[in-house]
């Protein structure tokens, strides 16, 4: 018998209960306990088997069964252990086991749970495997937040399969700093491998701002179509941007091209000199177009380009204010340093106004950036993670470069890309070189200033503390910034509140 929030599936071979082992894998997450249960020969050490593969992403991986050890431990991408309970003697011995230290930090998969159902947490997901006919019948319950993450899984399969890649391998492949997440898909019969885009819709956050969440005032995507907009017009205008197979824009699901593995720095994550010039010289190109504000996405869907208008500058520049000065200081700015502080921010917008403005990607730096050694020209810079491009000043973009967020550029090759890509405007009609260096020089700050609230706001709001580390370096370029002469207000206001390249 079943409830309504259960998930109940027919697996009519072992292959299809090692693809919903597969499936699993990326749902799960470390804290989350997997119950299996069923008769002997059910299924459940080859779902278990087949998720520990999946996870390892290794076909070849030796998966003893813990029968006799209890337990099997796996430092994997996420760590996972794999307990037997069906030789335990007593409930209390999977304290021993180390089975509250496995949750804390990964995936633990119980076989034969029955022999330990009062140690076992009660958030934890149950998967019951039943004999039918030839093949197997699983039953799936748990806390729903847990059943939804499952249910997407399940429902990006069905996708796969309605649009002809059934069977298809599915690997994690990675996340960011938003909700979105990616999978490698290798379909069946070794095709080319392909992504699949993962963009659950989200539930509106508290306003931030006249009434509208954060997202809307930023202008931050929040569906697909931005995302198939902007791909179209950089593929039409020569760019590498990734093709789009299919797009299921109510649940947030794209199929999109593979553009490559290799990146824009080396193996210890030095930037590879040559590789960011040709990235300023695609900018610089791309910066020389028109390109058009409204983009037809599907026969009902015109994407509109946002501005990055001066809400949406400002609202960034105050993640100092309402996130890393409290950080630093632990206690919030005052009531007279945040008026200053916008102050300034207005000012420096004002100056923005004459300034070149056309289509900036918004994050154009080394994880967004693939290079294509294969290719030639604008090919060999493929270009990712654009849905939140807006119409603003193009300075911002080479500002995301030069001084890019995840690598340290030194000062020599900033001046080197810099200079390099100002002798390729110089060519076109019209540019205004001091204008954009006064440009570059407010958007780099503004970047920057964002930049270090955001880092604070992953780790305290978000739990993701690993981007900290980036602090120092989002510091040592804010100070750069600060050498134009238009930047000396908010030098010296910066210098006031304690704020330098000195902080950790």
């Amino acid at each position: 018998m079943t409830n309504g929030s259960d998930i109940a599936l027919f697996l009519p071979d072992e292959a299809a209960t090692a693809r919903l082992g597969e499936d699993l894998a990326l749902a799960l997450k470390p804290g989350d306990c997997l119950a299996l249960s069923g008769d002997l020969g059910a299924g459940k050490s080859s779902l278990a088997r087949a998720l520990l593969r999946a996870v390892a992403d290794d076909d070849a991986l030796e998966v003893p069964s813990p029968t006799f050890t209890l337990v099997q431990s796996y430092a994997l991408r996420v760590p996972v252990s794999h307990f037997d309970l069906y030789r335990l003697g007593d409930p209390t011995e999977l304290t021993e086991l180390g089975f509250d230290e496995a949750l804390q930090g990964g995936i633990c998969l119980v076989e034969w749970p029955e022999m330990a159902e009062g140690e076992l947490p009660p958030d934890r997901i149950t998967l019951r495997f039943e004999h039918q006919g030839d093949g197997r019948q699983a039953t799936i319950a748990g806390p729903e937040k847990q059943i939804a993450r499952i249910r997407r899984v399940l429902a990006i399969r069905a996708l796969l399969d309605l649009h002809g890649y059934t069977d298809a391998r599915r690997r994690f492949l990675t996340g960011d700093a938003s909700l979105r997440a990616y999978e490698q898909i290798w379909p069946a019969g070794n095709g080319p491998r392909l992504i699949l885009m993962d963009w659950p819709p989200l539930p509106e956050g508290p306003p931030v701002l006249d009434g509208k969440p954060y997202p809307k005032v930023a202008h931050i995507a929040e569906d697909a179509y931005p995302f198939v907009a902007v791909a179209n017009v950089l593929r039409e205008h020569g760019f590498a941007a990734p093709e789009v197979f299919w797009a299921d824009y109510q649940q947030g699901i794209l199929l999109i091209e593979d553009l490559g593995t290799e990146a824009i720095v080396d193996e210890g994550g030095q930037p590879i000199a040559e590789r960011y010039r040709q990235s300023a010289a695609a900018l610089a190109h791309l910066h020389g177009l028109t390109i058009p504000r409204d983009i037809p996405v599907t026969a009902s869907h015109i994407h509109s380009i946002p501005d990055f208008d001066r809400t949406a500058m400002t609202m960034e520049a105050r993640l100092l204010l309402d996130w890393h000065l409290p950080f630093k200081r632990g206690e919030p700015s005052t009531e007279a340093e945040r008026t200053e502080y916008l102050a300034i921010w207005g000012h420096l917008i004002d100056l923005l106004q004459p300034a070149e403005k056309n289509l900036l990607l918004r994050d154009f730096h080394s994880p967004n950036i693939i290079w294509r050694p294969q290719e030639h020209g604008l090919k060999r810079i493929g270009i990712i993670d654009f849905q939140d491009a807006m119409i603003g000043p193009t300075a911002y973009d080479l500002a995301s470069l030069v001084q890019d967020a995840r690598v340290t550029i030194d000062r020599p090759l900033q001046h080197q890309l810099l200079q390099e890509y100002l002798a390729l405007r110089r060519r076109q009609a019209g540019f205004d070189e001091e204008g954009f260096l006064q440009a570059f020089a407010i958007m780099s700050a503004q970047r920057n200033c964002k930049l270090a609230g955001l880092w604070v706001r992953l780790k305290q709001r978000d739990g993701k503390p690993g981007y900290l580390k980036h602090m120092p370096r989002t510091l040592s370029y804010l100070q750069a910034a600060f050498e134009h002469p238009a930047l000396a207000p908010l030098r010296d206001w910066c210098a006031r509140a304690g704020i330098g390249d000195d902080e950790s």
